[in-house]
């Protein structure tokens, strides 16, 4: 495990909190000149701790009203069948997140589309037709009380 200083975590927290913060009014926060902290942006980068950048979209705006998550349960845990299932799970574009998890079901995925029809789409066209899914369960989400993927290393 990496070892991280309060300057690492100072920058993870604020880019965290907004990806689009320049290297210079990073340094003017950090109290640090602008090529030391451009140089530890990149090493965060460049061993992987920073995986991306990205936009978070408020979903209800762009019409996506419907937040589904669903457990699956695979007929067949022997490796192949596990890794076809994941490859196929990773190409539908409604699926935002797939956890692989214990319990009574395998996979736990995060479905978000426009309403129930398009979900109801969904399950029998997509979901459906991957071979190795036992059964699956379906939770409707009615309202999101918090969505915050901001963490901090020790």
């Amino acid at each position: 495990m990496m070892k991280f200083d309060q300057t690492d975590r100072d920058i993870l927290k604020y880019l965290q909190e907004d990806a689009k913060l320049t290297t210079k009014e990073l340094a003017g926060r950090l109290n640090l000149s602008p090529t030391p902290v451009y140089e530890r942006i990149k090493r965060l980068e460049n061993d992987g701790v920073i995986k991306r950048y990205v936009a978070v979209v408020d979903r209800e705006k762009v019409g996506k009203d419907l937040m589904v998550l669903c457990n699956i349960r695979l007929k067949e845990h022997e490796q192949m069948a596990g890794a076809k299932f994941v490859k196929q799970i990773t190409e539908l574009p409604e699926v935002v997140e797939c956890l692989n998890i214990s319990g009574d079901y395998d996979f736990l995925i995060k479905v978000v589309v426009n309403d129930m029809r398009e979900y109801q789409s969904f399950i029998m066209n997509k979901l459906a037709s991957l071979e190795n899914i036992g059964s699956t369960q379906s939770i409707f989400v009615m309202g999101e009380i918090k969505n915050d993927n901001r963490f901090l290393p020790d």
